[in-house]
Formats: structure tokens, C-alpha cells, sequence
């Protein structure tokens, strides 16, 4: 039996589903000016998986890069969340947020 197709399924799963909190968390925090950092962590990824001899390990890390890829999408797509209302503000963001809502 091959099981490195569901240790690489599982361990993206778990990638998104860590990466998806981290965005909302970060977007509350610092704003969508903080996707430079999923930016720096997908490089990284992409760069170890090219130079993981091991091949589930390389491809945890290329899934985990891309999922990384993702997330920066995912940051503004959260703040038009936020200035839907769908998540709470940041109210020390309250002022960078009603400028965004005259616009």
C-alpha cells in the first residue's frame, strides 16, 4: 500500500485550514498591507521543495507554498469582508476603515 498520496492530501488540508484563521487574524491586525509576508513564506516553501531530496516532504512544501499563494489573495478578498460587515473591525483600524467606506 502507497500512502504518501494521503499524507500529502492530509497534509495540505491542514495548510489550508491554517492558513485560512491566519489570514483573518493578520487582516484584523495589520491590514492587507501584511501580504508581503505570505509572499516571503511561499518563496521560501517553493525554494526548500525544490531542494527536499525527499519527495512527500518536497511536495508538502510546494502544497504549502501554494496554499501560502493563496492566502494573499485571501487578504484583500478579507478586507472587503470586513467592510461588508461579515468580520469585525479592528477598532484601532476604525479611522482606515471609514475612509475605505467614502471611497
Amino acid at each position: 500500500m502507497n500512502f504518501s498520496g494521503i499524507i500529502v492530501g492530509a497534509a495540505v488540508f491542514l495548510s489550508i485550514g491554517i492558513c485560512h484563521p491566519a489570514v483573518i487574524k493578520m487582516e484584523y491586525h495589520w491590514g492587507k498591507q501584511s501580504w508581503w509576508v505570505w509572499l516571503l513564506v511561499g518563496l521560501l516553501c517553493t525554494g526548500a521543495s525544490l531542494f527536499v531530496r525527499h519527495s512527500i516532504v518536497s511536495t508538502i512544501l510546494g502544497g504549502f507554498a501554494f496554499s501560502c499563494f493563496w492566502a494573499i489573495h485571501e487578504m484583500f478578498l478579507q478586507e472587503k469582508r470586513v467592510l461588508k460587515g461579515w468580520f469585525p473591525e479592528n477598532p484601532k483600524r476604525h479611522a482606515y476603515y471609514e475612509n475605505l467606506r467614502k471611497k
